[in-house]
This record gives structure tokens, C-alpha cells and sequence, in this order.
């Protein structure tokens, strides 16, 4: 909880104008605060000229705690519209390892309405156990909700490590219990091990622009948070004939309390595969020149059923609208086959495309990065190349 020190509070009103929330109001010439609105960001901390306020997190996760007393391994389930999100199978598998090089359990957090019958998924997938909370209030995703109910769990049962996907709906609420439990949190991870001396989680991520992989530890903190983007791990096959635990979390009216309500979830049509879920990957660079020339990258994509992506110059001029950038600001993608179209291979878009089985790199410049990753390269004039290699699809198929 937020504390006042009524002594050294002067009423000057800072707190009050920094909260964003309108936790907090000055009555009386000192601050007073609503807890039940308060989100314990510690904004208005920082704010207090006279540091007459404190945080009070309750986790008994900070500096001087018996590190010792924090073991397993959690993976918290994505589950968004009727299914489970890929990148927790890619989790499990990372989660299992991590585990096994502990010699802790592995544990899956599924959090939702209506989704018991996906918890024996996990199970077959790495997991020793399943923590199931199913209620119709969690029909909707609302990331103050879930993040209350994961951090209460985790100050119950002291896991060590707890790995999320760095999605909309990851990004949105894990930030949110790292701080309740006053915790580190690597964010878009795209490795992790263990250092097996101290058992210290080691994070890798691409750092400054992505010209360089920084490894993060979080020596003194429990637990270590790490989201992790999606296609970057691989996911184990499932096996059925694994067994496991599967532990139904009871919630309180406390647990689910909100100060938002989903009015109307919108799902936005598209006209191909969407870029995460594409077998097959057309992706335009700078080499395309101009918004005309796309017209060929969407003529190919159509032709062989790929989704359409794009190198930041191209999202930013507007060209592909920025849900298609691939990349380290962008989407992270594993398709089968991944073809660059003028695309010259900066480490940004790289990081995004790495996890490919097949890449295909078509560019002018010999020298272009792209090709030191490419499975096949081409060098020549993508608006050349192209409309030659639609000509000869389009003839293979008899059309």
C-alpha cells in the first residue's frame, strides 16, 4: 500500500498531479490517498519534493530475502478467443528445460472463462502441473484483474521464475505484477538459461536499436519475470500420455475488481494469413521504391496464400500499415518460407526473422547483409525479378 507521512507532508500538491489514476487528493493541507484506486506505480514517490511517501508492496520479494525459499518454474497461458496462443506451447518447452536444469516443477498459469478443458494441453505440452482459474468474469481480458490474481499467487507460492509471452496481452499486465511483487522484468527475450552457481535466470535480449544481445540478470529479486517474444523457442510435441496435477484457484470478490468494463471486443478482418500464423511470408523493403511496386508483392502473395510483411522504411512510409513490420519494434515470425523483396538486412529486421525455416533474399547489392542469413539469394532488381517469378507460378498452375 501507499503510505503518507503525515509529519513531512506540506499539502504543495505534487502527488496529487502526478497520479494519473486520481489516487490521490490533498485535504486538510495533506495527501490522501484511495486505495482501492491506487495502483502502487510509484509515481507520486517520485514526485514528493518532501519524500513524505512511501510504497509498501507487501511482496517480501526485495533485497534481503531468503532466496532460497522462492523455487519452481511458471509459465502463465495466453488464452484469447476460443484457443490457446502458440507462444505458450513455446514457453512450456523453455519452461521445461529451465525446469529440469533446476530440478524444480514446472507450473502453468491458465487464467480465463470457460477454459478447464485446456488445462490437460498444458500437462501433455511440459507441464507438471496446472494452476486452472476459470470464472465468467474473466471472459474478458483486463489487465488489472489478471495481474492481481497472478501476483497474489505468486506471493502464495514463491515460484523463482515466472515467463511470459511478449504479447499485446503480456506486455499489458506482467509489467503490472512485476511491480507488486517489487521484482525485475526483462522484457522481449529472445533467450534464456540458467546459471546453474546462484540459479540465476539468464535473459537475453537485443538491446540499443538491436545492434547488440545484452544478458540481463536479477541476482537479489524473486522471482525473475521475463516476457519472451513469440517464434523465437520451440515448442516440444505433445504427448498424451503424460500425466500431471491439475489445482482449481478459488477467486474473491477482492480478486475481481476492476475499474474497467469490455463493452465490445472487435476482431479486425484481414485479407490474407495473418504475419504470425503465415506459412509462407512476402516481405517489401526500400528496394520496392515507391507504393505502386507493392502491387507486385501482394499480386505473389495472393498467389501463394502468404501473408504480407514489410522492413520499417516501408511501414513508415506508409506503404504497409505498421501492424506488418517485421522485426525487432515489429513482429517476430517462423514461417516455412520467407521470401525479402528488396529488403537489405539490418540487424531491427533480422532479430524478426531469424526463426524461419527457408529465407530468400532478393536484392541489387551484392554485400547485403541479408544475404550472410539467406537460405537462397538472388541479386538482381526485385522489380525485375518479380513480375518473372509470378509469370512462372502462374504458368506452373496453368493459369
Amino acid at each position: 500500500m501507499l503510505r503518507v507521512e503525515i509529519e513531512k507532508c506540506i499539502g504543495c500538491g505534487e502527488c496529487e498531479s502526478a497520479c494519473t489514476f486520481g489516487a490521490i487528493v490533498v485535504e486538510d493541507g495533506k495527501a490522501v490517498v484511495d486505495a482501492d484506486t491506487c495502483t502502487m506505480c510509484g509515481t507520486c514517490v517520485d514526485a514528493c519534493p518532501e519524500d513524505a511517501l512511501e510504497l509498501d508492496r507487501e511482496s517480501g520479494a526485495g533485497p534481503g530475502i531468503d532466496l532460497d525459499e522462492w523455487r519452481g518454474v511458471w509459465v502463465t497461458a495466453e488464452y484469447r478467443f476460443g484457443s490457446t496462443a502458440p507462444v505458450t506451447f513455446e514457453l512450456l518447452g523453455k519452461g521445461r528445460q529451465l525446469a529440469d536444469d533446476l530440478g524444480v516443477a514446472l507450473t502453468a498459469v491458465l487464467m480465463g472463462s470457460g477454459v478447464s478443458e485446456h488445462a490437460s494441453e498444458l500437462i501433455h505440452r511440459g507441464a507438471d502441473r496446472v494452476l486452472l482459474v476459470d470464472h465468467p468474469e474473466l471472459e474478458n481480458f483486463r489487465d488489472e484483474i489478471f495481474a492481481r490474481i497472478l501476483a497474489r499467487l505468486a506471493r502464495e507460492e514463491k515460484p523463482e521464475v515466472i515467463l511470459a509471452g511478449a504479447t499485446a496481452m503480456g506486455r499489458s499486465y506482467i509489467p503490472q505484477v512485476a511491480t507488486m511483487l517489487e521484482t525485475g522484468l526483462t522484457a522481449d527475450c529472445t533467450e534464456l538459461a540458467v546459471r546453474m552457481e546462484d540459479r540465476a535466470l539468464l535473459q537475453t535480449r537485443p538491446a540499443f536499436g538491436g545492434n547488440l544481445l545484452a544478458t540481463i540478470v536479477c541476482p537479489a529479486h524473486r522471482p525473475q519475470m521475463s516476457t519472451v517474444r513469440p517464434h523465437v523457442l520451440k515448442a516440444l510435441e505433445a504427448d498424451t500420455s503424460r500425466q500431471g496435477e491439475i489445482v482449481r484457484v478459488p477467486l474473491s470478490d477482492d480478486d475481481l475488481k476492476a475499474r474497467v468494463k469490455v463493452l465490445e471486443s472487435v476482431m479486425e478482418e484481414s485479407d490474407g494469413p495473418g504475419l504470425a500464423d503465415a506459412e509462407i511470408v512476402i516481405a517489401a523493403g526500400r528496394g520496392m521504391e515507391s507504393e505502386k511496386n507493392m502491387e507486385m508483392v501482394h499480386e505473389l502473395a495472393s498467389l501463394l496464400d502468404a501473408g504480407v510483411g514489410a522492413s520499417r522504411a516501408v511501414t513508415d512510409a506508409e506503404w504497409l500499415p505498421h501492424r506488418a513490420q517485421i522485426g525487432q519494434t515489429g513482429v517476430t515470425i517462423s514461417p516455412k518460407l520467407y521470401l525479402g523483396c528488396g529488403i537489405s538486412g539490418a540487424i531491427q529486421h533480422v532479430v524478426g526473422i531469424q526463426g524461419s525455416d527457408m529465407i530468400v533474399a532478393i536484392n541489387k547489392d551484392p554485400d547485403a547483409p541479408i544475404f550472410d542469413l539467406a537460405t537462397y539469394g538472388i541479386v538482381g532488381d526485385v522489380k525485375e525479378i518479380l513480375p518473372l517469378l509470378i509469370k512462372r507460378i502462374r504458368q506452373e498452375r496453368g493459369a
